[in-house]
This record gives C-alpha cells, sequence and structure tokens, in this order.
C-alpha cells in the first residue's frame, strides 16, 4: 500500500462523478478456500445522486459499499473519489492512516443497526461527530433536520427505533459529509417506521445535495432513486433510471 491516499487522474469519468470505480474485485480466504465477494464491478456515482443497489444477501452489495467508504479495500481494481475541492483521490491503495482520515472528513454512513451509545443523550451521540469535524453542523441543527429537535436530551432506551434511527443519520450528515453511504437502513423497522427513515435520507438528499448511495434488498425501495443497480452474484447485472422519483410516504411493501 502507498503511504498516503494519493491525487490521481480519473478513468475517463462522466461529469461530476463523485466515485468511479473500475473492474473492482474482492476476494476472502477461508483458509484454502477462495470466496469472490465481488467480480470485476464498473460503478460511477454523481455529484447529487440517491443511487438505490439492490441485490439478495450475499449479492455483494455491503462488500461495495464498504469499499466506496474506506471500511476496505479490493483484491483488484481501482476506485477513485473526488472531493469538493474537485481532487481525485485513489481509495484502492490507500493506507489505513489515509482512509481514517477519508472516511472522518468526506463519508456519512448509516447502518442497519444504529450504533448509538446508550448512556449519551441524542445531542451527546451526535456531538461525537462534530466534535472532530472539519465544518459541522450544531447537533441541534442536525437533529432539528431529521425532526428532532424535542428529543434533544433523550437517551437511546427512550426511543423508537425509528428515532434512534434518525439520530443515526443525523450523526452521520452532522459533520456535512460529500457522500452518505445506507447499508439496510430500514432492515431492522416497520414499514411505516421505514417510510419515515427513508423521507428524512430522501430529505438529505433533495435539500442538502448530498449525494447518496443505498442498498437493499427491498425492491418497492428503488422508486425513490435516480438510478438503480442490480447486484446478483458479485457483479452488477441491471442498471435503470426512474424518469420520475417516487416520495418514499408513497412506498408500499
Amino acid at each position: 500500500m502507498t503511504a498516503a491516499m494519493a491525487s490521481v487522474a480519473p478513468p475517463e469519468p462522466t461529469a461530476a462523478s463523485v466515485f468511479v470505480a473500475r473492474g473492482v474485485t474482492k476476494v476472502y480466504h477461508m483458509g484454502d478456500v477462495e470466496v469472490p465477494a465481488l467480480r470485476g464491478v464498473d460503478l460511477e456515482l454523481r455529484a447529487g445522486e440517491l443511487l438505490v443497489l439492490l441485490g439478495a444477501s450475499g449479492s455483494g452489495k455491503s462488500t461495495l459499499l464498504n469499499i466506496l467508504g474506506g471500511l476496505d479495500t479490493p483484491t483488484s481494481g481501482e476506485v477513485r473519489f473526488r472531493d469538493h475541492g474537485g481532487v481525485y483521490r485513489d481509495l484502492a491503495h490507500a493506507d489505513a492512516d489515509a482512509l481514517t482520515r477519508y472516511r472522518r472528513e468526506y463519508v456519512g454512513f448509516v447502518f442497519q443497526f444504529y450504533n448509538l451509545i446508550p448512556s449519551l443523550t441524542a445531542r451527546e451521540n451526535v456531538a461525537l461527530v462534530t466534535d472532530i469535524a472539519a465544518r459541522p453542523m450544531r447537533p441541534d441543527e442536525a437533529l432539528a433536520l431529521v425532526g428532532l429537535s424535542e428529543r434533544l436530551d433523550h437517551f437511546p432506551a427512550q426511543l423508537s427505533g425509528g428515532e434512534q434511527q434518525r439520530i443515526a443519520i443525523a450523526r452521520a450528515i452532522a459533520k456535512r459529509p460529500d457522500v452518505l453511504l445506507c447499508d439496510e437502513p430500514t432492515g431492522a423497522l416497520d414499514a411505516e417506521t421505514g417510510r419515515l427513515v427513508l423521507s428524512v435520507i430522501d430529505r438529505i438528499n433533495r435539500e442538502l445535495g448530498t449525494t447518496t448511495a443505498l442498498i437493499t434488498h427491498n425492491v418497492p425501495i428503488a422508486a425513490m432513486a435516480h438510478r438503480v443497480l442490480r447486484m446478483t452474484s458479485g457483479r452488477i447485472t441491471e442498471e435503470t433510471r426512474n424518469a420520475r422519483r417516487a416520495r418514499p410516504e408513497a412506498l408500499t411493501w
């Protein structure tokens, strides 16, 4: 690996591409057995876009999201990220320190499980991020964006699952990330609460212009995206575009 996240020329991206991935593979080793998770993925994610990655469990979508988020590196291939200064950076060959800086400065994560600290209030959970971010929102501002202005001093145990997930979203966006990466954000929620959480993600994308990638196995959620990629056995097998994005509150499943 290199000693830093080097600035590199992108491989002919389209205009305003935030991510450019070419020929990405990922192979996990379990003893003497090789388990391929990604098999030559090509991907672009454009500025301000809301992209949905669809696929069954084991299709490779979480592995791909983890690589885009700097939580993992590919076995082979190229992954480049364009920061808000317009500089493309090599994620595939960056070292651990460079990837830590990348995650801290540029990426917001939302996972299926909320990962809140039980002994901290909503405000304090969000402040964990704002205290180390370069250009953060105030915690109360981030919580207002997700509709939780009246829950600032509540602890996670005093909140519903949907409210806890919205705190997790507030924490993710409070550092004003370039990209928001969401891994099954409604997977632990009922449909009604899931639609509310998706409405918050949709609002962040529409109002703040935050480039967003959301992975799910739930096909109806794809209707809220600009673009939909379907993954099967570690490959992107289908790409579609929505002529008109559905509002999350109109989705049914």
